[in-house]
């Protein structure tokens, strides 16, 4: 009997910081005697390079523009302690769909048994969150991923790009599609940004997974070519990210979340922009100084 093998996809708003943490789960997991590949799906094709000492590799769609039948074993390369590093890649800069990258690169994978010849633990897809549509809805959409995770600050296009990804999973979820684990909260700071995401969760029914903070440790592995795992084991950063690594390792609980629709989600983002104002203000409702 085969090994089962956890597949979840974490997206994220472009520049939220869901490369990095996806990065640092996987470097957490392999750290921890897992065997993970990690699946970029962002057509910038940036996904894997800190784990690779910021080296960039060839895509998918690099090498089959080069010849029509690839080996799916030219695509993949190895990073920090062995995690498996693969790339889907993207169209010519105004030609074509972004996301067909995503879906050649799964298919290619999949009709070679890539995962099960690795003896995989994780496989992990590190998605673009700013659209769900096309190739980005794939992991979700045809059930390829298990487990769904959304990197979410407490800034308002955040919130509602990980509305929006719940939208995709609540239509997708009657038909096979993959369900919703929780939000992992970065860049969390200070109480008022902990409270915004608290209540965004309870809204829509779902839960925060870890809160990660803004940390220069971050940006100094990064600047370096690597995670934070490998670049300052010992650093409080590093232990987030571990701590994180082991709740998406043990998560099994995922549910259909309760996303708001638009105008509900701007009725709730204005109060809190009102009580925000009422903070600065020094008014009762919170403390001036945690901003």
């Amino acid at each position: 009997m085969s090994k089962q093998i956890k597949k979840i996809a974490i997206y994220g708003k472009g520049g939220i910081g869901k490369s990095t943490t996806t990065s640092n789960i996987s470097a957490a997991l392999v750290e921890a005697g897992y065997k993970v590949l990690q699946f970029g799906c962002d057509p910038k094709s940036d996904s894997t390079n800190t784990l690779r000492n910021g080296k960039y590799i060839p895509t998918v769609l690099d090498l089959l523009r080069k010849k029509s039948k690839v080996d799916a074993h030219e695509a993949i390369f190895e990073g920090f302690k062995g995690v498996y590093c693969v790339e889907a890649g993207g169209p010519a800069p105004g030609v074509g769909c972004a996301g067909r990258g995503i879906i050649t690169a799964v298919e290619l994978l999949k009709q070679q048994n890539i995962f099960e010849e690795l003896d995989l633990d994780f496989v992990i897809f590190d998605v673009l969150g700013d659209v769900v549509c096309g190739g980005f809805a794939v992991p979700i959409r045809e059930g390829i991923a298990e487990h769904v995770f959304t990197v979410s600050s407490s800034d308002f296009m955040s919130i509602y790009a990980s509305n929006n990804l719940m939208k995709g999973i609540e239509k997708y979820s009657n038909s096979g599609g993959a369900l919703f684990g929780g939000i992992i909260a970065n860049s969390i700071n200070t109480s008022y940004q902990k409270a915004i995401i608290d209540d965004f969760v309870k809204k829509t029914s779902t839960q925060v997974v870890e809160y990660v903070p803004r940390s220069i440790t971050v940006t100094q592995a990064e600047l370096s070519g690597h995670t934070t795992i490998e670049a300052a084991p010992k650093s409080q950063q590093a232990e987030v990210y571990r701590n994180l690594a082991r709740k998406i390792a043990k998560h099994t609980e995922s549910r259909v979340p309760t996303p708001l629709e638009t105008d509900q989600l701007r009725e709730w983002s204005a109060q809190w922009a009102d009580q925000l104002l009422a903070i600065e203000a020094g008014e009762v409702r919170g403390e001036k100084e945690s901003i």
